[in-house]
């Protein structure tokens, strides 16, 4: 298939306390119907969850990042909603919930290539920005 086709995506929100939330990306979600398509990279920053919760599970968080790729990739330890199709579940995974790991909006889009416009929005919206050069 050639051309541009339409893409869904949504970020993965890390709320350390939802009493209070504040949130930080902690990954994207993607999917592309056409290109039958659909994926999620995660990263976590935790220096800068450190600021909103000192005492957060980090190590919980980033398990719970890592299940939400397992559904899209399918992977077998991530429970039944796993063997669903591509679309269902990425309405799952999108799905309001008040927990630690939030979905944010979905948002659409045009793509060429939808693994590269994954890692575009990672490099965007969740992985912290380069350091400036030192200048002399």
């Amino acid at each position: 298939m050639s051309g541009r086709v339409s893409f869904e995506y949504a970020l993965l929100r890390v709320v350390p306390r939802v009493e209070r939330g504040e949130f930080i990306n902690g990954g994207v979600l993607l999917y592309c119907r056409a290109r039958d398509y659909l994926a999620a990279e995660t990263h976590l920053d935790v220096e800068r969850l450190r600021v909103l919760d000192g005492r957060a599970d980090v190590a919980a968080i980033e398990r719970a990042l890592a299940t939400a790729a397992d559904v899209c990739a399918g992977g077998s330890g991530a429970g039944p909603v796993a063997a669903e199709d591509l679309g269902k579940r990425f309405r799952w995974l999108t799905a309001p919930r008040s927990t630690v790991i939030q979905p944010g909006p979905v948002h659409t889009g045009l793509t060429l290539d939808p693994a590269a416009d994954l890692a575009r929005l990672m490099r965007s919206l969740v992985l912290p920005a380069p350091a400036a050069p030192d200048r002399p």
